[in-house]
């Protein structure tokens, strides 16, 4: 639909508030980094080594990945509310399978159940582009995004925090509660967005071939899967690099750890502001640039011996503000490639932005050790950043070679 419908907060008759939306996204953010600062206390808990526990990161994207895949037909043939609703029922069952693991073993298979709740963001940006056009819906997903990033901002603040005071459980515990609380909200504001199709699931699978021929496609999910694989690499860096090499305390390093999201609420801002008027492949573009030059100049100050907990982390903001920037209008442009395939669009390009992040989380884990330093973590950093230009530039340069 081309016109911005009616909306009723807490009234399932209507397409969902925006502040539903925000919550459901947060909360697939919230989960993914609120634990960060206690992975130090959960190695020791659990008797295993930090590249074990890194599995809790990268394994838990790498099943989002493979979810996604198949969440995106599921959602367009039955529907966006249910298959959010179940996703959360899943988290919190999930949630609570985490807090209670008595075994390594048992909380990596809770944990990688728990990545069922990726699924609210994903079917959350289909019904975004659902009730409204390309450019407004990247600046809708702009703004959606800015207030989810009070949440990763926050979270591993709040998480070393409670690891602090209460053990690694009570961030687990958090989740749990959180997660109840957004299922009853979702429960009476989430008005469907998307009729049912009479096509089965298999014929929607089989519609991933018309995605895939597509260049620009290509083009937006490339550019989102590199730009964002250069903070997830950072989230499977980062605890190591702040207690190792800066030696952080979990408390502390939970503030610190949160940097990348004050740029992020920037760069959605800025996304919700001026997508209409730039376009998104300039905001693509743009944003990958600033992510490329955070890095690249993080790893200048290191060889120059310059480096230190402020100068690193600090500079982790222009990645959250690049990635503000590029999510955002990136997947504004991947779904409207296809606009009838939406939602199997978010999911095949949430499944290949999370995929290239769990490969990168695991290989930033792996090639860290006590002695590298943070380079190691940095060069990855880069050169995926340095790669996600190059995407934006061919988007941009197919976009002139078809006229459009």
């Amino acid at each position: 639909m081309e016109t911005r419908p009616h909306i009723r907060f807490l009234n399932r008759a209507t397409p969902p508030h925006i502040t539903t939306l925000i919550l459901i996204a947060g909360i697939s953010a919230l989960s993914m980094n609120i634990f960060l600062p206690s992975l130090p206390a959960m190695a020791k808990t659990f008797k295993t080594d930090a590249h074990v526990m890194n599995l809790a990161i990268a394994g838990y994207l790498g099943v989002n990945a493979l979810l996604q895949v198949l969440i995106g037909p599921v959602a367009d043939r039955v529907g966006r509310r249910p298959v959010i609703l179940a996703g959360l029922a899943i988290f919190i069952l999930a949630t609570l399978g985490c807090v209670f693991a008595p075994t390594i073993e048992l909380f990596l298979m809770c944990r990688m159940v728990q990545a069922v709740i990726a699924v609210c963001f994903a079917v959350s940006r289909a019904m975004i582009r659902d009730m409204v056009p390309p450019e407004e819906a990247a600046s809708m997903i702009g703004y959606v995004t800015m207030g989810m990033a009070i949440v990763p901002m926050i979270g591993p603040a709040i998480g070393g925090e409670l690891d602090r005071a209460f053990g690694w459980q009570a961030s687990f515990w958090a989740l749990a509660i959180a997660g109840t609380a957004i299922a009853l909200i979702s429960w009476a504001d989430l008005g469907e967005t998307q009729a049912r199709r009479p096509s089965g699931l298999a014929s929607q699978m089989r519609e991933y071939p018309e995605l895939l021929a597509s260049p620009r496609f290509w083009g937006y999910c490339m550019a989102s899967a590199l730009c964002s694989g250069a903070f997830f690499a950072y989230l499977g860096g980062a605890p190591f690099v702040g207690t190792e090499v800066f030696g952080l305390a979990s408390d502390r390093l939970g503030y610190f750890i949160g940097a990348p999201a004050l740029g992020y609420a920037l760069g959605n801002y800025l996304s919700g502001r001026f997508s209409r008027q730039a376009g998104i492949d300039r905001m693509v573009l743009w944003g990958a640039i600033i992510t490329l030059a955070g890095t690249a100049l993080s790893l200048l100050l290191t060889y120059a011996g310059a480096t230190n907990a402020w100068t690193f982390f600090g500079f982790m903001t222009f990645v959250g503000l690049g990635n503000g920037m590029v999510i955002p209008n990136a997947t504004s442009g991947m779904l409207s490639v296809r606009p009838h395939l939406a939602a199997t669009a978010s999911g095949l390009g949430g499944a290949m932005m999370l995929g290239g992040g769990a490969i990168l989380s695991a290989l930033a884990g792996a090639v860290l050790a006590p002695g590298t330093g943070a380079a190691p973590l940095q060069w990855i950093m880069a050169l995926t950043s340095a790669a996600a230009v190059l995407s934006a530039l061919l988007v941009i340069a197919r976009r002139r070679a078809i006229g459009r």
